[in-house]
């Protein structure tokens, strides 16, 4: 599959050494530095390659998002609404002077897929740290790390849920864009936001959310 990555930093450049090591054609983009960029491509190897975030989206059967929550507005109008495209969105709602205020009751994740509404907007790979990511990535076993999921496109979901896979872990899905809350920061008691969790016990956990 085509893996159009948009943010070169240490998640999404985490998510595209992943995907590219299962075998995913990656181009990897945006970054201040081309030097940087480069640097980032030569450590990610597998063939991926580097690009401008236009020619990120356009690559892409999915799309990851992966950039300063103060910059996704700046990078969507560079790179339009990702029209149709599956949009991994892996941002969390940080800004210079800490935690930002989500508006209108939204999720961080609803926000995000009113900002792309004609995206087809999963929201993981945001929970934990990418130095984490790096290290757990494919454990087996009970030790297998999962990552949570919400999205409201089941068909994205499934898909999502491969690359998921495919990346060493194991999905759960938390619902809809509307349910993402526990899933976004800050860490907290009721939420999984920076905590470790495996198959069970993340099951048992969206279980107990569900009435």
């Amino acid at each position: 599959m085509r893996i159009g990555v948009i943010g070169s930093g240490r998640i999404g450049g985490t998510v595209a050494r992943l995907l590219a090591g299962a075998g995913h054609e990656v181009l990897i983009s945006y970054s201040r530095d081309p030097a940087s960029l480069a640097a980032r491509v030569a450590e990610i190897g597998h063939g991926a390659r580097a690009g401008t975030p236009a020619e990120a989206a356009a690559f892409g059967e999915v799309v990851v998002l992966s950039v300063p929550w103060r910059l996704v507005d700046e990078v969507l109008a560079e790179v339009g609404g990702l029209e149709g495209r599956i949009v991994v969105d892996t941002n969390n709602q940080y800004g210079a002077g800490g935690l930002e205020t989500v508006p209108d009751g939204l999720t961080a994740a609803q926000l995000d897929q009113r900002r792309m509404p004609r995206a087809r907007v999963v929201k993981t790979f945001n929970t934990v740290t990418a130095g984490f990511l790096a290290d757990s990535a494919g454990r087996t076993g009970p030790d297998r790390v999962v990552l949570f999921m919400s999205g409201d496109d089941a068909e994205a979901k499934a898909v999502v849920a491969g690359l998921i896979d495919e990346a060493g872990f194991t999905s759960v899905d938390m619902g809809a864009l509307a349910d993402a809350a526990p899933m976004e920061p800050p860490r907290r008691p009721g939420a999984v936001y920076g905590e470790e969790y495996h198959e069970a016990e993340a099951r048992a956990f969206v279980a107990a959310l569900r009435p």
